[in-house]
């Protein structure tokens, strides 16, 4: 994944990279070189984001069924 899709995915999962860097426990230094000098981001990053990114959508669309009073 390029630096560019990176910066996309963390926007979508309303992280940047300190706050994802402490979601998961890693060091925002690591984190922020990330697609600099040559370092690539980790090949399982885009998976990750994509994952979190449909669990968030389907975490708010359960919410908003349970509202209703469609599911409980």
């Amino acid at each position: 994944m390029d630096k560019d899709n990176f910066k996309l995915l963390l926007k979508k999962a309303n992280f940047n990279k300190r706050t994802f860097s402490e979601h998961l426990g890693l060091k925002y230094q690591s984190v922020n070189s990330w697609g600099n000098n040559g370092r690539n981001v980790p090949y399982w990053v885009e998976s990750w984001l994509h994952l979190y990114i449909d669990n968030n959508k389907c975490k708010q669309i359960k919410d908003m069924l349970k509202d209703s009073g469609i599911c409980k």
